[in-house]
């Protein structure tokens, strides 16, 4: 991501409405995310054949805690919110004909929904500097975030009051970092936020060692929902002297995908691989640097990339079967599954159980749904999730190629 030219944009966006069902969100994220998205749409060249990079900031006070290592967060409630934004994000993205899913060619746009871990009401300080402070989850804060993100090809912010207080204080760090021209700085029109007395959240835990499997072909909503909803569960230790988190991620062999339909366009186990780990590297990944590649090492059918200074691992493995390294490695916590995928949960718990080994605990996301966001009776659940899957991206490079 060197140069302006191919950095990524960003985009800032105010705490979700406390009511932060499918309408309260569509309403207040609809109009900002299509306006971004339709101005990088109107930039496009042929000259990147990766497409566009779009990350979309949820500037929102997500984590409690007494101290940096003392952080928790509601999983469930932020799993949702993340569940509703991607929904937003391909549905726009499909009224709009922009590609979503990672390295779909010059006119894509690769959407990446990350947290950012702010009060919008608690202003920094005016002499706030650049400085990197890590804490026990992946969810970083707004200085942390400023300081580690860079450079940017161009900022959107929304235009209402919560969205110039997260700006403001977004700028007091980023200034610090890159010189910005007022052409790269670009107010979007924000959506209609009812906020509510906020409902008591339940906290969630975090693990040391979380593992979720997927065929990750042609990365797109659905995935990156699940790998970052699963990201957000590690527990990230305060020094690499201590045993890294360790995120586990069963790629699905090609071997196993020789019968899917339109097989011939699955991209190979590597190039999947590849983009799951350069993924992760958004949410994973700080460095005063800026944009930067993770320490990646191939070994014996596995690749390891390390991220915080050795803090966090993400070992991607060969899935040569429905279960994986969850029945041949006793020292997991976390099993994250999708709807698609929660009986294979179950079957793996009732392997291990045979094995004398504890169960997983099995978290599982929400799925993309279009309800309440799409226009009239005919489309349904099950037509939206169809159009976002990998078997529809492959189909629609199939026919493109007639």
């Amino acid at each position: 991501m060197e140069g302006h030219h191919h950095s990524p944009s960003l985009l800032l966006l105010p705490p979700p409405p406390h009511s932060a069902n499918h309408a309260a969100l569509n309403v207040a994220y609809e109009i900002p995310l299509k306006a971004a998205i339709t101005k990088l749409k109107s930039e496009t060249t042929q000259h990147d054949e990766r497409g566009s990079v779009l990350f979309v900031g949820i500037v929102s006070p997500i984590l409690t805690g007494p101290s940096s290592y003392q952080k928790t967060l509601s999983w469930s409630a932020a799993q949702s919110v993340l569940a509703r934004i991607y929904s937003i994000v391909a549905i726009v993205c499909s009224r709009l004909a922009v590609p979503s899913e990672m390295g779909a060619g010059p006119d894509s746009i690769d959407v990446r929904v990350i947290f950012i871990d702010h009060g919008p009401s608690k202003p920094l300080a005016q002499d706030c500097r650049p400085a990197i402070q890590a804490n026990n989850t992946v969810v970083v804060d707004l200085p942390t975030f400023a300081s580690a993100y860079h450079p940017w090809k161009q900022i959107f912010h929304v235009n209402s009051e919560p969205g110039y207080q997260i700006f403001s204080s977004y700028l007091k760090v980023y200034e610090r970092v890159q010189t910005l021209t007022q052409d790269r700085l670009i107010a979007v029109e924000g959506g209609l936020s009812l906020n509510e007395h906020p409902l008591p959240l339940t906290q969630s835990k975090t693990y040391p060692v979380v593992c979720l499997g997927g065929t990750f072909d042609h990365l797109h909503a659905g995935h990156k929902l699940l790998l970052t909803a699963a990201a957000i569960l590690l527990k990230v230790p305060e020094t690499p002297v201590a045993s890294p988190a360790r995120f586990i991620i069963g790629v699905t062999g090609d071997e196993l995908l020789r019968r899917k339909k339109y097989a011939e366009l699955v991209q190979p186990w590597d190039l999947r691989v590849k983009n799951v780990v350069e993924f992760l590297a958004s949410i994973l990944q700080l460095s005063r640097g800026g944009w930067s590649d993770p320490d990646v090492m191939n070994r014996d059918e596995k690749v390891i990339a390390k991220f915080r200074d050795g803090t966090i691992e993400v070992h991607c493995v060969v899935l040569r079967d429905a279960f994986g390294p969850t029945t041949t490695e006793e020292e997991m916590d976390v099993l994250v599954v999708s709807g698609e995928t929660r009986s294979g949960g179950d079957a793996v718990n009732a392997r291990r159980r045979d094995r004398g080994w504890h169960d997983l605990e099995i978290f599982e996301v929400d799925v993309l749904d279009a309800e309440d966001y799409v226009d009239g009776p005919t489309q349904t659940k099950k037509d939206f999730a169809t159009k976002i899957s990998s078997t529809a991206i492959r189909e629609r490079k199939a026919e493109a190629r007639k």
